[in-house]
């Protein structure tokens, strides 16, 4: 597992998870990646501690695609990014793709492209992991951004139409066909929301990796434009991440036990 997205309806709490994912991962002792793609919210920068986002690959008033050096590789690693293009607080790295900033600016499609073109190339090590906030909706997918990643995480509250487009994006998770799917429900108030929502997932044959209940620090930090810290919701983060890292493991044993049964 070294490519995520995290995915979902618009308003679902997206750039939230993806915070506590990048928090919790880099104190697992990950170098961690948080590539903001949502060309809308600007707040991931805010959520992750930092005072400013940095230079975005996409900026309209620099006139449009920066193209790194770096793309010209074959293979790109984390250390050949040039400090230009992020900002970094400890084992997290900020990378954001671009914003909508200006009236008639354009379709975010050159911004897409660069994103898909840049997860291609990455080549990560062992103990490196990216993780995309992506915009709302299911655009990205056809974009053919999951094309390159490992895993997609969508994040669903307790309302049907949050279900309707997870039930959207495992599809067009499965017409991919190269990564794996996991649901995160979120903003969970009680035990009976979780319930009816498990049970319309799993309906849908909707894999959950867990939940996250309200948590009512979080809900400051977003109301203030604050760094998210220390909460309970972290905490049920970080069982999610193991889960996670356990499921990827158990999947690595199984291709690595299948290698070693198929004739030669």
């Amino acid at each position: 597992m070294k490519k995520v997205t995290v995915c979902g309806k618009g308003g679902g709490g997206k750039s939230v998870v993806t915070a506590l994912l990048a928090n919790v991962l880099a104190e697992e002792g990950y170098t961690v990646l948080a590539l903001d793609t949502d060309e809308s919210n600007p707040g991931l920068y805010r959520m992750l501690g930092f005072d400013h986002s940095g230079t975005a690959l996409v900026e309209e008033f620099r006139g449009g695609a920066h193209i790194m050096r770096e793309f010209e590789l074959e293979k790109i690693s984390l250390e050949d990014i040039s400090s230009e293009y992020f900002v970094q607080k400890g084992k997290i790295k900020l990378i954001v793709a671009g914003k909508i900033n200006v009236a008639f600016q354009g379709c975010a499609c050159t911004l897409g492209a660069i994103v898909k073109h840049l997860l291609g190339k990455l080549d990560l090590k062992e103990n490196e992991i990216v993780v995309v906030d992506t915009e709302a909706g299911v655009e990205h997918f056809g974009r053919g951004l999951e094309k390159n990643v490992d895993v997609v995480l969508v994040v669903v509250e307790p309302y049907f139409e949050s279900v309707v487009v997870a039930e959207k994006i495992s599809s067009l998770t499965k017409q991919i066909g190269s990564c794996k799917l996991w649901a995160i429900i979120n903003n969970i108030s009680t035990q009976e929301e979780e319930q009816g929502i498990r049970e319309k997932l799993e309906d849908r044959g909707i894999k959950i990796v867990g939940s996250i209940h309200h948590d009512s620090q979080i809900a400051k930090a977003c109301m203030y434009g604050k760094a998210i810290g220390d909460s309970q919701a972290k905490e049920e983060v970080r069982e999610i991440v193991h889960s996670l890292l356990e499921k990827n493991n158990a999947d690595n044993r199984i291709e690595q036990n299948n290698d070693k049964s198929s004739p030669s």
